[in-house]
Order: C-alpha cells, then structure tokens, then sequence
C-alpha cells in the first residue's frame, strides 16, 4: 500500500488528488507516526523527518512533481518497474504513450510543434530512457528524431501497430498504436534527413491553401521547407505573403 506522511501542504493535498483520481488504494499518516504494516511505499517531501524500515521504499516529491512520484510508487508496487519508454505513433497530431516497464503510466495526443517538449518532460527525470518512434508519416516523425537531443531514440517499423477500433474508440488509434510501438525494439538513430516526394510537397501546397484566409498556395520551396520542419504552414504563408510586399 501507499502511504503519504509529510507535513508539506501542497503535496499532501497534489498527492492525495493524484491518488484518488487513478483509483489507488492509499491512506495518509502524519510524519513520525506508526506506518501501517501493509504498507510498501512512503510518499514524503525531502524536508520530512520520517523512519522507515528496509522493506518501505521511500519516494520523495514537491507539490510540482506529484504525477512522477506516484509513477514511481506505483512502478515499486507493481514489482520495481523499469525501464521508462516513450512510443511514438508520429504524425501532424502524434500519439505518446509512456511506459514504465510494461506499465503504461501516461498518454497524449497533441499537435506536432508540442510533441518534443511532451517528450522531452517526460524523460527529463528517468533513468536510462528511450524514445521509440514509428517508422510511417516520414517527414513529421523525421523532424521529431532531428529535434530530440540528450536521449536515446529508436526507429520502429509501425507495420500492424494500429489496432482495430471498435464502437466509442474513435480518435484512440494513435495513442494505441504509441503502446505498441514502445513495446517493440528498434534501431537506434540519431538523425534522419527525409527527401519529400513530389506528393508530399503537392499535400503541403494544398494544406497551405486549406488553411490561409486569403487561397494562398505557398510555392514548392516554401513547402519543402515545410517538410523539412525549418517552417511552419503559418509561417511559411507569412513569408510567402512577404515576398509579394
């Protein structure tokens, strides 16, 4: 069982709200008092003066990082953990999913420009981490690779990671297939360049005139650019606007 004693406010009352919402079973003690004796992880701030014996694990935390210390106690209970990974299903809106172990712990499905920062969250504090990302939607999932420093990236083959989607599942498919390509080896890579196929270019060009308020089409070194991540759309409608000023 959990345990929370500490005498810190905020993370009593981030810890207490981040347990309840995952449906773990846990009770809170004051620092110093008795610990139950089914209990197997303490959660504390630094600052608290507990005791515990060898058989408890103790997880320390601030209020601002409450969802990593219940990762953690969580990981511990369900038999240490391990390794932490990221999948990613890459994409204009990529899937993330992390794993502790075999545990998924957290998942997202959020626009491209925020994916390396959700990544990069994510592994900041782990040990010996690894970002897997999935081989389909090249030039998104190249720029993903390009932009990620200071952790280990793999390049998985996606093939058959992207379940079927029953009734009420619509818009899971990316965070399902994420699951997936984490739990798959791949091959270790540091940066990918990507030559954009005419199609892709002729995509990028259309996306423009989708999106501008004017039925802007940006021409195809802009949209190259686009393809390589050196440019946003937006950005590349702005110079194209520009160049005609």
């Amino acid at each position: 069982m959990i345990v929370v004693a500490t005498a810190d406010f905020e993370l009593y009352h981030e810890a207490v709200g981040e347990l309840r919402s995952r449906g773990v079973t846990f009770t809170t003690v004051e620092p110093g008092d008795p610990l139950p004796d089914q209990t197997r992880v303490l959660i504390t701030a630094p600052s608290d003066d507990v005791e515990t014996d060898p058989t408890v694990s103790r997880v320390t935390a601030t209020g601002d990082d409450v969802r990593r210390a219940v990762d953690e106690a969580l990981a511990t209970l369900r038999g240490g953990g391990g390794q932490t990974v990221v999948g990613v299903d890459p994409g204009t809106r990529p899937g993330i999913a992390v794993l502790s172990g075999q545990t998924v712990v957290a998942a997202f499905h959020v626009p491209l420009a925020d994916a390396v920062e959700v990544i990069k969250r994510e592994t900041d504090d782990a040990i010996d981490p690894v970002v897997r990302i999935g081989d389909g939607a090249r030039l998104q999932g190249a720029k993903l690779i390009n932009d990620l420093d200071g952790v280990a990236v793999e390049l998985v083959d996606e093939t058959g990671t992207t379940p079927y989607l029953g009734t009420g599942a619509r818009g899971m498919g990316d965070v399902l297939a994420a699951v997936n390509i984490a739990q798959m080896s791949g091959k270790r890579i540091e940066s990918r360049e990507i030559e954009p196929t005419a199609g892709e270019l002729q995509r990028i060009k259309e996306r423009s005139r989708e999106v501008s308020d004017d039925s802007r089409t940006i021409d195809e070194d802009l949209a190259r650019r686009v393809a390589g991540g050196e440019l946003s759309i937006d950005e590349a409608l702005d110079e194209h606007r520009t160049r005609e000023e």
